[in-house]
């Protein structure tokens, strides 16, 4: 019999099943389209090698006028801007106290060190840098003491009282001894109030009852108790940068990375700016710093209690003025439909705001009211704050139950891998959802948690050039497309990371790479075939002459049977074909870049048309 040339449509479909799916591929991973055609990722490295604190869900690039190019950082422990090869700490301080500390070992051997503030505020987990310290006599000297800490734990017995676990200035744990006493009258420079690397389901940033996240429950939460999402933007060559639920600050380029961000309302000339926020951004019409969810104004100040539907503006050209007056562009509105704003975008001549049940569109009409804000929808929420992205077409954003695009108006992107991804989602931790770009392969992304997972494991890709749909298990946290930038940088595990270089993974082989076929009827299921020999149509994008993929052969009789492996055809550059020993009435197809080979290390490759030499075996 001749050869037979099996050509799959592009894309992944599991809205059916794998039989239904005839022609077409059903599962993959780390394998994208172009041109109608599956290849393998591109590959990561490290940007920086040294890693930063706390789990990153915000990256924002910017260039300063004099060509500097900065990258900040949001964790759930610091805020970082990122230089060259080094992450500078710019983390906003909120309390100074000078001359009052005092620290005290607690037991001879042990590295715990108790310290005694009067009002500290701190919580464990929070950082604090010491200054003028003596030594305690013995192990613990000035030199151990004078350093950054991370708080362990607050006193039950004394609020007053907090714990450090003692360590040298290499990090290495140091024991007190019995020459070691009683140290006071130190200095102490307490960090921001760190957040959770969790999202906790409650009512509430503990000023009011208000859905924090639309999953319902009833535990109040503060900006300190709950997931520490940032949000960040440029205003001229600063950085404002908000916590959401917390403060808002701003990072000074002209000061240098080694001056920390201060909290804008503190500034001198700040006039009424707001001191709480759900999110920053910089408008791109007159420069207005706009706030999503702010504490409103009443007598005169701030109150300091967030109104998560309320939106306020500075001033055009004046991130310091929020007060509103006839002689300036300053205001606020607040929103009518939804609880509370999950987030916020800016678009093409438009800023897109996202409550829990609604969309708005915020454009600049100039004064009297400066900005107009139009209600757009009201049955299509944002399932998480970083969910949505900027597109060619529009702003694509994951809902609670399926992908939109805005484009003016909303409509639903139809899906071929729906079911699939929202049947396995943790919605409990559904703010964590990251939407990236990766404009060099026409994509647009959401990373996500599986149900068995508490972190981003997972991503779902939309290939808007081609239409089509795939997935796969890789784990991110944040992403940043190019620009500013020549390569996409997201982040995993401390790290900083750089994609689409070569096709490892940081050095190592990829692991898990495959895509496979749903079933192809052998002539329509009707006869049992022989299948004899397989000719490979594979590209490989390496000019290493020892890469190779592995071609599994499958087939089942029916489709309730499981699948059987017949054969595993390994495909080098020089393959011309594959002789293989399978009969069934069904077969599929799986391609593997990672079979454990050492050959395998760095391979890109892109698959063409399989030919197959089928032969008819009767109908038993």
């Amino acid at each position: 019999m001749a050869l037979i040339k099996y050509k799959f449509k592009p894309g992944i479909n599991r809205e059916g099943t794998s039989y239904s799916n005839e022609g077409g591929w059903f599962d993959c991973n780390l394998v994208r389209f172009r041109m109608g055609l599956p290849e393998k990722f591109g590959g990561w490295a490290k940007l920086v090698a040294s890693t930063f604190k706390g789990t990153a869900r915000s990256l924002f690039n910017w260039i300063a006028l004099d060509g500097a190019r900065y990258l900040g950082i949001g964790t759930h422990l610091k805020f970082y801007i990122q230089s060259g090869s080094s992450f500078h700490d710019i983390t906003p301080i909120r309390k100074t106290v000078s001359g009052s500390i005092t620290f005290t070992k607690t037991t001879n051997g042990s590295s715990s060190i108790k310290v005694t503030d009067a009002g500290h505020g701190a919580n464990p987990g929070d950082f604090v840098t010491y200054s003028g310290a003596s030594t305690l006599g013995g192990n613990i000297t000035a030199a151990v003491l004078n350093q950054e800490y991370q708080i362990q734990s607050i006193s039950t017995a004394n609020g007053n009282e907090y714990f450090i676990n003692a360590v040298d200035t290499s990090g290495n744990a140091v024991t007190a001894n019995s020459s070691d006493n009683t140290s006071g009258s130190a200095n102490a420079e307490y960090q921001i109030i760190t957040g959770l690397d969790v999202f906790v389901e409650g009512t509430g940033w503990g000023s009011g009852a208000w859905s924090a996240g639309g999953w319902g429950s009833s535990s109040p939460l503060s900006a300190s108790n709950q997931l520490r999402i940032w949000s960040q933007d440029n205003y001229g060559e600063d950085l404002v940068m908000g916590v959401r639920g917390g403060g808002i600050f701003r990072w000074d380029e002209s000061s240098g990375t080694n001056t920390r961000a201060v909290e804008l309302s503190s500034i001198t000339g700040a006039n009424l700016v707001p001191t709480k926020c759900i999110k920053v951004l910089t408008s791109e019409t007159n420069r207005h710093l706009i706030v999503l969810g702010a504490d409103p104004i009443s007598a005169g100040a701030r109150t300091g209690a967030l109104d998560p539907m309320l939106v306020a503006f500075s001033s055009s050209e004046d991130l310091l003025d929020f007060e509103p007056r006839t002689t300036n562009t300053a205001g606020s509105v607040r929103l009518s439909s939804g609880s509370q704003i999950v987030g916020g975008i800016k678009a093409r001549q438009e800023v897109v705001i996202f409550t829990d049940t609604s969309i708005y569109s915020m454009t600049n009409i100039g004064p009297p009211l400066v900005f107009a804000i139009n209600l757009i929808d009201e049955a299509a929420g944002l399932i998480g704050p970083n969910a949505c992205v900027n597109g060619p077409e529009g702003v694509y954003f994951m809902g609670k139950d399926a992908f939109y695009v805005y484009k003016g108006a909303v409509s639903e992107l139809p899906c071929t891998v729906k079911n699939y991804v929202f049947s396995d989602f943790n919605t409990a931790q559904a703010y964590k959802t990251f939407a990236f770009t990766n404009k060099q392969h026409s994509e647009i992304g959401w990373f996500y948690p599986s149900s068995s997972s508490q972190e981003n494991d997972r991503y779902v890709i939309y290939n808007y050039q081609e239409a089509v749909w795939y997935y796969g298990q890789l784990t991110r946290t944040c992403w940043l497309d190019t620009g500013v930038v020549s390569y996409p940088q997201a982040t995993a595990n401390n790290y900083l990371y750089q994609h689409e270089v070569g096709f490892n993974d940081d050095g190592s082989e990829m692991q898990n790479v495959f895509i496979e076929s749903g079933d192809l009827d052998i002539q329509d299921g009707e006869n049992f075939s022989f299948l004899k020999r397989l000719v490979p149509d594979v590209k490989f994008l390496t000019s290493d002459s020892s890469t190779n993929v592995n071609i599994e052969t499958k087939v089942r009789n029916f489709p309730g049977d499981s699948l059987s492996s017949v054969a595993t055809s390994t495909i080098s550059p020089t393959t011309k074909q594959s002789h293989i020993r399978g009969r069934g009435r069904q077969v599929v197809f799986k391609i593997k870049s990672n079979d454990g080979d050492s050959g395998n290390d760095g391979v890109g490759w892109r698959l063409g048309d399989t030919r197959l030499d089928i032969q008819p075996d009767g109908r038993r």
